[in-house]
């Protein structure tokens, strides 16, 4: 009873959650999308100023009898990523196939007798035992057991990218922690693409570019929300049965 309760709350509460966006997109079935207005991004409701982490400041001084402050990037410096909040450009490229078929059989039988014979099993026939019974076989155990398995596995995948990181922190050796993000919308689905780990600077190329598989810890994350993705997905309550129903 109280599982049956608990499936209809949560169903209720999916239910009331999606309403607001149902609503919404039932009045504007069969209207073009609205393009938004040129204005002001900092007026719009809900905008909040970008806050990165960023490296101490440095006072600038210069060196006698130069042109060039400290702290100038340029002019044969390396311009590569190496401070927090310096931006670098991530390939992200994943080939993997993996293909997979495994069997598995065993198979148990087990067979065991216990009895009395010679003048005890006489006379345990004549005086204890009904007729028909011997005490030759007053017990007697069998077990079989058998099981089979099968499985495979059989699947490839292939993504070529590239988003810009951010350094977020410089560790005590020198490694740095990045994160980037990346959103495309096209028409009703946004496409999503993040990417974080850690990197040595040893490995970031003279293009302050560097390749996915030299990410430590690395995380890839790409996928996406809208109404392609949301088809693809089970309704709300078959997500909740399928959570709730033991079987």
């Amino acid at each position: 009873m109280k599982t049956g309760k608990s499936i209809l709350l949560s169903a209720t509460l999916a239910s009331l959650a999606a309403g607001c966006g149902t609503a919404d997109r039932l009045s504007k079935v069969g209207q073009q999308p609205a393009l938004n207005a040129i204005q002001d991004p900092t007026t719009t409701a809900g905008y909040r100023p970008v806050q990165m982490p960023m490296p101490e400041p440095q006072k600038a001084h210069y060196s006698p009898n130069s042109l060039w402050r400290s702290g100038n990037r340029a002019f044969f410096e390396d311009q590569r990523a190496k401070q927090i909040g310096d931006i670098l450009t991530v390939v992200v490229t994943i080939s993997d196939k993996a293909e997979f078929d495994n069997t598995t059989e065993r198979s148990r039988s087990d067979s065991s007798g216990a009895g009395t014979g010679g003048a005890l099993g006489t006379a345990i026939d004549t005086l204890f035992l009904p007729a028909g019974v011997a005490a030759s076989d007053l017990a007697s155990v069998n077990s079989n057991s058998n099981f089979t398995g099968a499985g495979s596995v059989d699947r490839e995948e292939t993504l070529e990218t590239s988003v810009a990181a951010v350094v977020l922190q410089v560790l005590p050796n020198g490694n740095m922690v990045i994160e980037g993000r990346q959103e495309v919308r096209v028409n009703f689905e946004v496409r999503e693409l993040v990417v974080g780990g850690i990197v040595r600077p040893e490995d970031i190329s003279s293009d302050n570019t560097i390749a996915s598989e030299k990410i430590a810890e690395a995380r890839i994350g790409y996928g996406g929300r809208g109404q392609i993705t949301d088809v693809q997905q089970p309704r709300y309550g078959s997500q909740v049965l399928d959570i709730m129903l033991p079987f």
